[in-house]
């Protein structure tokens, strides 16, 4: 072979891209598998639904999108779908874990006082705290026209929910209630606890008490303001027959 044949026996070979290692190529789908699906299947729909409560609370509902979980996941568009099958099932299970984060703090909200009056403040307190703390998941739990209840998750913490305020009820009653069979007065309770609680609530956290707090004292809060609401005795009595 001549030099100028060497030269372009070279030349081609300094051409052609050198075929990977089979060790090169291996570790090169690892790194791309990895990159797509960081979790393993339960993990990812846990952490689904933590992409989710983010979204939810930094975005509010409109921004909640199948989309905008796997993007804050970092994971594939077609996720979520894969695992809640749409945003009514993502919402029921985001839901669900809203309730049960609820549960847990009205669950141990009275674990620190030690007069029977704090112990009945402890719950409706907590009720609020939350609310103020996780306003997108509060304001979620109670969407029902976005929820779907036949979901297992959602109708056991959803449950869960109401038997702890009908315990609370019944504790201030000094009676045992039962979910399943309320008495009509049992029924008046739990509503006007609920109804009271909530709707202070949802004014405290849509900005229509400023009003209210302004006219008040110096220094009251929202917590006293509660508080006054709910020593406040009932007073009248009721309308005859």
């Amino acid at each position: 072979m001549g030099k100028s044949e060497i030269r372009t026996a070279a030349a081609r070979g300094a051409g052609t891209p050198k075929k990977a290692s089979a060790p090169a190529r291996l570790a090169r789908r690892t790194a791309s598998v990895k990159s797509e699906a960081p979790y393993h299947h339960g993990a990812l729909r846990e952490a689904l639904l933590q992409a989710a409560e983010r979204v939810l609370e930094r975005d509010g509902l409109a921004g909640l999108t199948l989309r905008a979980v796997a993007r804050e996941a970092g994971v594939s568009h077609a996720a979520p779908t894969h695992h809640f099958g749409d945003l009514t099932g993502l919402l029921s299970e985001l839901a669900a874990v809203g309730f049960r984060q609820f549960n847990a703090a009205m669950a141990s909200s009275s674990d620190s006082a030690t007069t029977p009056l704090e112990r009945a403040l402890a719950r409706p307190k907590a009720y609020v705290a939350y609310a103020q703390a996780h306003p997108g998941m509060y304001g979620i739990m109670f969407r029902t026209e976005r929820l779907d209840y036949s979901r297992p998750s959602l109708h056991e913490a959803a449950e869960a929910s109401f038997a702890g305020l009908a315990n609370a009820v019944g504790m201030m009653r000094q009676e045992q209630i039962s979910g399943d069979a309320l008495t009509l007065n049992q029924g008046a309770a739990i509503a006007r606890a609920w109804s009271m609680v909530h709707g202070f609530t949802m004014l405290l956290l849509d900005g229509r008490l400023e009003d209210i707090l302004g006219r008040l004292p110096e220094g009251t809060t929202p917590e006293r303001l509660l508080e006054a609401m709910l020593m406040s005795p009932v007073t009248g009595k009721p309308p005859g027959p």
